[in-house]
């Protein structure tokens, strides 16, 4: 129990602290402005899930194909890589990232564009009438929920998140570890 536990701990750690500003942090927010925030966030969170196991299953199949004495020293050395990395990407990208700014752009353009309350109450309106009139499976299954998890998917594929929940789930209880990664 205590191996799941710290492999939960150690994986939620790192997912809070890797994920939060990262390339699919903005594009999750742009796809949120632009769509409904509920297929938004399901087709993100399904893909970061797929990702998580995914990644969790290679980090404990390593150490079958690698020993696993060998397999904890390249796990170390992966992370010492990647917080080296990481403090590299903050000292140099001057406190604000280009994925930011263009949230930013995207929020200024919303924020003005909220003066025509009248014209975007009757859009919603007629939006909602169309997805009332649609079949359950093709308001879940939508182009738009299928785009965020895309976008997500390939954008996290051979990120340093990914990278890190493969070395910490041989190193730890995979189990523990896509727990941590899920949350």
């Amino acid at each position: 129990m205590s191996s799941v536990l710290q492999g939960f701990s150690k994986s939620l750690a790192m997912t809070v602290l890797s994920e939060i500003g990262d390339k699919t942090f903005f594009a999750a927010a742009i796809l949120a402005m632009r769509h409904p925030r509920r297929l938004v966030l399901s087709g993100c969170l399904a893909a970061l899930v797929v990702m998580t196991i995914l990644s969790a299953f290679v980090g404990w199949a390593a150490p079958n194909l690698i020993s696993r004495k060998w397999t904890h020293h390249i796990t170390t050395l992966l992370f010492f890589g990647f917080g080296i990395w990481s403090l590299w990407d903050g000292f140099h990208e001057g406190g604000e990232s280009e994925e930011l700014a263009e949230v930013e752009a995207k929020l200024d353009a919303d924020w003005t564009k909220a003066g025509s309350g009248a014209a975007k109450q009757n859009g919603k309106v007629a939006d909602d009438v169309k997805k009332e009139t649609r079949p359950f499976l093709s308001q879940f299954f939508s182009p738009i929920l299928l785009k965020a998890f895309s976008i997500t998917f390939f954008g996290e594929w051979g990120d340093k998140s990914q990278l890190a929940t493969i070395g910490l789930a041989a190193d730890e209880n995979p189990f523990g570890v896509v727990l941590g990664g899920i949350v």
